[in-house]
C-alpha cells in the first residue's frame, strides 16, 4: 500500500482515546448541570431516575475506557465509530426523556455527525448521519413531555417543531457534507505535500549518488586512460606474439568496461532484489550496528518458539522498521548500566523483538504515556552521565512507535522489576522492556501477500 493511500485510510487511527474521554466528561458535566438547573431552578418535572441512568451509562463507559486501555491508545476506525454512535444514542435517549424537539438542546445531535465527517470514512459518516436523521424524526413525534411544577405541559407550536426538525435535517446534511469536503481537501493537500517531500528526498539521494559516481569517474578517468593508451601501444608492438597481444586486448576491453560501468552506475541496480528482504537477524544487526561501540554490551539472542517453525524468518527490509528499532536500541543503550539484550522470537503467526536493559527502567507512573511526544525522559541511574545533546522530550520513542506501528507492529512497554513480569526472568534484566510484535503476515517476505520475488538481478547494461 502506498504512503498516500495509507494516510487517507487510517486518519481515524490518529485520535487518542484520552481525547474522546475528556470530551465525554465535559458532556457529562454539562448534562448533569442542565438536569439540576431544570429541576431546582425552573421546577420542571423530569424522569430523574431514567435521566441519571442515561448519564450514568456515559460515566460507566468512561471508567471502563480509563481502567482497561492505556492512556495513549489510538482508536481504530471501528472503535471511533462505536464511541461516536454510543454518544449519539445516549444524547437521543436523554432528549426523549426531556421533551424531544421541544428541548432547545436538540441541536447537539449535530455534533456526532460533524465529528464523524471530519475523521471517519465515508461509510461510517453515512451510517452516523442516517442514524441521526432517523432519531430526529422519531423524537419529533415520540417523547416524554416537559411538565411544570403545576403539571402544565411545556411545548412549542407544531409548526415550530416541524421547522426545528427540518432545520436539524438540513443542518445534518449540510454540515456533514461541508465538514467532509473541507477535511478531505486538507488531507489531500497534506498527503500531496508529504508525497512531494518524499519525492524530493529520494531525488536528493539519487543526486548525491550521481555526484559520487561522477567524482569517481573523474578521479579514475586518468588512470583508465593511461591503461587504455598503454594497452593500445602493446597491441601494436606485440603483433608477433599473438598470446601476449590477446592479453593486451583484454586489458583494453576491461578498461573500456570500467569506464562504461562508472557511467551507468547511476541508472542501474536501484531495485536490487536482495536488498528488499533480509533474515531477521540481519535486520536486527543493521539496526544495532551504530550502537555496538558505545561502551555497552549488546547481546542478540534468537529463540524460535518450541513446537513452531525453527527456520529463521526472512522479513521485509523496510526503512521504517530499521529506523524504529534503531531508536529503541539507542534508548536502551543510553540508559543501560552495562548490557542491552535483543531477543528475537518467532512463531508460525507472530514475530517478536524484545529489547531489555539493566538500567533503572521506565518511571512507573509514565509507562501508560510512553510514546507520546514531549514526555519527560527516563530517569538516569546513579552515577550515569546525562545524555549528551538530548533534551529528553520523548521524540525518539514517539518516532520509533509511530514508524513501527506503520509496519503493522504493536508495542508494549514495561519494567523487568514489575511484579507482573515472569518470575523466571533473569534478574540482571531488571530495567526497561520494550516488546515489538508483528503478525507474521505483515512483514514475512517469504509467505503471504508480501512475498518478494527471487532470482537474479538485472546486470548493468553497457
Amino acid at each position: 500500500m502506498s504512503d498516500l493511500s495509507f494516510g487517507i485510510e487510517h486518519r481515524s487511527n490518529w485520535i487518542r482515546l484520552r481525547t474522546l474521554i475528556l470530551l465525554r466528561w465535559v458532556a457529562i458535566v454539562g448534562q448533569l448541570i442542565t438536569i439540576l438547573v431544570a429541576q431546582h431552578y425552573y421546577h420542571i418535572q423530569l424522569e430523574l431516575g431514567l435521566c441519571y441512568l442515561a448519564v450514568g451509562a456515559s460515566v460507566f463507559g468512561n471508567l471502563i475506557a480509563i481502567f482497561v486501555f492505556p492512556e495513549n491508545k489510538r482508536l481504530s476506525e471501528s472503535e471511533n465509530f462505536l464511541m461516536v454512535l454510543f454518544d449519539l444514542l445516549q444524547l437521543a435517549f436523554l432528549l426523549f426523556l426531556t421533551g424531544g424537539l421541544n428541548n432547545p438542546f436538540a441541536l447537539l445531535l449535530l455534533a456526532p455527525v460533524t465529528i464523524s465527517a471530519s475523521v471517519m470514512s465515508l461509510r461510517s459518516t453515512l451510517i452516523i448521519g442516517s442514524t441521526a436523521i432517523i432519531l430526529v424524526s422519531l423524537l419529533a413525534g415520540f417523547h416524554l413531555p416537559l411538565r411544570t411544577e403545576t403539571g402544565s405541559i411545556l411545548r412549542v407550536p407544531d409548526i415550530f417543531v416541524f421547522g426545528k426538525w427540518a432545520a436539524i435535517i438540513i443542518a445534518t446534511l449540510f454540515m456533514g457534507a461541508y465538514s467532509r469536503r473541507v477535511t478531505s481537501e486538507m488531507h489531500s493537500m497534506s498527503d500531496a505535500l508529504a508525497a512531494t517531500q518524499m519525492a524530493l528526498s529520494r531525488e536528493q539521494k539519487l543526486t548525491d549518488l550521481g555526484g559520487v559516481v561522477a567524482a569517481a569517474a573523474h578521479e579514475l578517468g586518468t588512470p583508465l586512460a593511461t591503461i587504455k593508451l598503454a594497452s593500445a601501444e602493446l597491441i601494436e608492438e606485440l603483433h608477433d606474439h599473438p598470446e601476449l597481444r590477446e592479453d593486451a586486448s583484454l586489458i583494453r576491453q576491461q578498461a573500456d568496461r570500467c569506464r562504461d560501468i562508472l557511467r551507468d552506475m547511476g541508472r542501474a541496480g536501484k531495485d536490487d532484489l536482495h536488498l528488499r528482504q533480509a533474515p531477521l537477524s540481519a535486520v536486527i544487526n543493521e539496526a544495532a550496528e551504530p550502537h555496538m561501540n558505545r561502551g555497552k554490551h549488546i547481546h542478540i539472542e534468537e529463540t524460535p518458539n518450541q513446537g513452531d517453525d525453527i527456520q529463521q524468518p526472512s522479513v521485509l527490509r523496510k526503512p521504517e522498521m530499521i529506523h524504529g528499532l534503531r531508536n529503541l536500541i539507542q534508548n536502551g543503550v543510553d540508559f543501560a548500566r552495562a548490557n542491552v539484550w535483543i531477543e528475537a522470537i518467532w512463531t508460525k503467526n507472530t514475530i517478536t523483538i524484545r529489547i531489555l536493559d539493566d538500567g533503572p527502567g521506565f518511571p512507573p507512573h509514565l509507562i501508560g504515556r510512553i510514546g507520546d511526544p514531549f514526555m519527560r525522559r527516563r530517569r538516569l541511574g546513579a552515577g550515569q552521565p546525562a545524555r549528551p545533546g538530548y533534551e529528553g522530550m520523548g521524540l525518539g520513542l514517539f518516532i520509533a512507535k509511530t514508524l513501527l506501528e506503520r509496519t503493522g507492529a504493536q508495542l508494549t512497554f514495561a519494567n523487568g522489576s514489575d511484579y507482573m513480569q515472569p518470575t523466571n526472568a533473569p534478574k540482571e534484566r531488571s530495567g526497561a522492556i520494550v516488546e515489538v510484535t508483528w503478525p507474521r503476515s505483515a512483514i514475512d517476505a517469504l509467505v503471504g501477500e508480501n512475498v518478494v520475488p527471487t532470482g537474479q538481478n538485472q546486470p548493468i547494461k553497457i
